[in-house]
């Protein structure tokens, strides 16, 4: 799917903190097991907001506009992934994720990509719409609007 290098803890405030030779053992303990905590929290709330932005937007289609809602879904999906990880991403691999049988990869800017099933990979454009939101655009290699 994606390389990554997982900006992790040690370059966090806590961590900095935990390195001070003044922070009781005691502390230190306590401030490590808030973090995993933290850490917990943060991974399941990532599923719920996934879910609950996947459900927004099946919900709000009027028509059939499959490949658009997909790549909406995986958007947001690859957006709160890196956002609640921290993940840089790189190598020459996009990051990219699964919606059931789809794949959607986001080559940053306005440019992503999703492919079906059957192997067909459709080009999707984002546009921007000042103070109202974004569009999205999916069609195959090649195809002129």
């Amino acid at each position: 799917m994606k390389a990554a290098r997982t900006v992790g803890l040690t370059d966090s405030e806590p961590v900095i903190t935990l390195r001070d030779l003044s922070v009781k053992p005691d502390r230190a303990k306590e401030m490590n097991d808030e973090l995993v905590t933290i850490n917990k929290d943060v991974e399941a709330l990532k599923e719920i907001v996934k879910g609950q932005a996947a459900n927004a937007e099946l919900r709000t289609q009027q028509q059939p506009q499959q490949l658009e809602t997909v790549a909406a879904i995986g958007l947001v999906s690859i957006a709160v992934d890196s956002f609640s990880s921290m993940t840089i991403p790189t190598g020459a691999n996009p990051p990219s994720t699964r919606v059931g049988p789809y794949v959607v990869k986001d080559f940053g800017g306005l440019l992503s990509t999703v492919t079906t099933p059957e192997g067909q990979t459709f080009r999707c454009a984002t546009l921007l719409i000042a103070e109202t939101g974004a569009s999205i655009k999916c069609e195959p290699p090649g195809n002129k609007s």
